[in-house]
Order: C-alpha cells, then structure tokens, then sequence
C-alpha cells in the first residue's frame, strides 16, 4: 500500500507539466489514505464523479488526517486552521467538508475555560493542577477532603453554604484541597478565585499610591467563592485588618457569598495574630470584629499529617 506521505513528496516534486491528473490523484488517495477508504466504506452510493467533484475537499481532508495521525502537537499543528483538521460529510449527494477541532484543541479550550472560571493571585501551579482524583487521601486528611467535596455539591443547589478553614502545619495539603475545591467548582460552572494572601496584601500596598487597590477589592468581595490561601501569613498592619481583610469578608457575609481559608493558625491564634496592631498594641476588639466574619461562615478542619513537601526530597 502506497503511503499518504509518498504521495504528498510527489505532487511536491512535480512541475506544471508533470502534474497528476484529477483521476490520477484520486486513484492515489485512495491507494494511500485509510480515512479515505474508511469514508468511501460509510456512503457506497457516492460515484466516482461525486469525488472528482470535490477533489480539492478530499485531498484537503486526506492530508489533514495524515497530520493527526502523526501529531506534532497543538503547538506545531501544520493544519490550515491550528488544533482542527478538515473532516468529509455529504449534504445531497455531494461531498461537503467541515473543519472539526481535535482532542487535543478541546482540551485546550476546556482548560482556557476552567482557567477563567478558576482565576487565581499569585497561586503556584500545583494547586491550580490540583484535583480529586490526584489527591492521597488518609485518616489525618478524610474529613477535610469529604467536607470539600460535600461543600463543591451543595454549590449551585440554592441552599446556603457555609464556608471552609483549614488549618494545619506547613506542607500537610491545605492549598492542594483548596485547588481540587476550584477545579471541581469550574468543572459546574461555578466561578472562584483563589489568592494567596501574603502576595496579594503586598500588591495591595503597593497598589496605595495610584488607588487602584479599590478595583483589585471589587472582584474579592464579588466573585462566587473566594479561597484565601494562607490567612495570618501577611505582614499585618493596622489597614490591611481593617480596610482590606475586614471589607472584604464583611461584604462576603452580607451577601451570603462562601468564603474558603487555609492558615497555619487556629481560629484562636489566627484572632491573636489580628489583634497586633502598630507599636505592638493589642486591639482584641478590632481582631474579635473580624474573626466574626470568619468564624460563624465557616467550618472548621485541623489537618495534621506527614509534611508531604519534606518527604518527597
């Protein structure tokens, strides 16, 4: 059998005069393109003529298929439209084509879409590849890990839903659960943003000179569901307690919008670490108004485990 590519090098080699004919090219194809066979198989009633017709769709077709058959990947897709390739239909009779998107392109918008719905501030990788079904799931982890997926249920139902802190030692898989959490929640359509804090409250103070912090806050006390990664691990200062962390979490209760932690402090120690305000005086009342807007939103999980990130070295 005389293979697809053979046949490409040699219509690429020919000059004007030693061109194949239409016949010529056709009985090739089909020599050398199983699609093509495969599609002559699916509709015996096509004639000969049917496929002289459409010859420039059919050689289009034939040499799109020889791609993916040998893909180079999305990146380098040869084809005329990039993660698509021309696919042969009959529309009365005629042979009609349609370009049709891979796997690999569906895949590529289905992460484009999941990457929206899940947007993120300074969040690594892992935690945005992060899911379910990756996950290591054992005795010190089994009720976090089933209080985030009874939480990514209830989401979308109607039914008010409270929010989720987890708390624990470094590298126990807070933030991986947290990720699973926004992947799961994309995958119904349900947006989420997912902002690591310390970054974020630095990008903030630096957003003061221009005021364009107002706008950064819009999308954290309206998006459907916030994660606040690593809560207490921020530089704290007098207005970020109250002009950032207290606004957002106030608007979020008010409106009835879940809000999703992860802290290596308790609700205790993390009310400790907001009560210290400049000059190392303690304002509990400034500190107990915000830990309202956490701790009867939300339910709480102590995570303690292996660290996973020292093990793995």
């Amino acid at each position: 059998m005389e293979s697809i590519s053979e046949f490409m090098q040699e219509l690429a080699k020919r000059t004007p005069r030693q061109l194949l004919t239409p016949d010529q090219q056709l009985d090739k194809m089909f020599r050398s393109s199983a699609y093509l066979k495969a599609f002559q198989a699916e509709h015996p009633a096509l004639t000969r003529d049917d496929y002289l017709r459409s010859l420039s769709s059919i050689y289009t077709a034939v040499k799109e298929q020889y791609w993916c058959e040998r893909c180079p990947g999305l990146k380098e897709c040869p084809n005329l439209v990039k993660g698509h390739s021309t696919q042969l239909e009959v529309a009365h009779q005629n042979i009609v084509s349609s370009i049709t998107p891979c796997s690999k392109q569906l895949a590529h918008e289905e992460e484009v879409r999941r990457r929206r719905l899940m947007r993120s501030y300074y969040v690594s990788e892992e935690t945005l590849n992060a899911s379910f079904e990756g996950m290591v799931i054992d005795t010190d982890n089994l009720a976090s890990v089933e209080a985030a997926v009874q939480f990514c249920e209830k989401i979308g139902t109607g039914e008010r839903v409270k929010g989720l802190y987890f708390h624990g030692p470094f590298g126990v898989g807070k933030s991986y659960i947290m990720g699973a959490i926004g992947r799961e929640l994309s995958e119904k359509n349900v947006a989420s943003l997912l902002v690591y804090v310390p970054d974020f409250i630095r990008e903030m103070k630096d957003s003061i000179s221009d005021q364009s912090y107002a706008g950064k806050l819009e999308l954290l006390k309206e998006v459907p569901v916030l994660i606040l990664d690593d809560i207490g691990a921020e530089n704290l200062t007098p207005w970020v307690r109250d002009e950032i962390l207290g606004v957002i979490l106030n608007q979020r209760a008010n409106n009835h919008l879940p809000t999703l932690f992860t802290s290596n402090y308790s609700l205790e120690e993390l009310q400790e670490h907001l009560s210290i305000s400049n000059g190392n005086r303690i304002e509990q009342t400034k500190a107990a108004r915000i830990m309202e807007r956490i701790r009867h939103f939300v339910d709480v999980y102590e995570i303690r485990r292996q660290n996973h990130r020292a093990s793995s070295k």
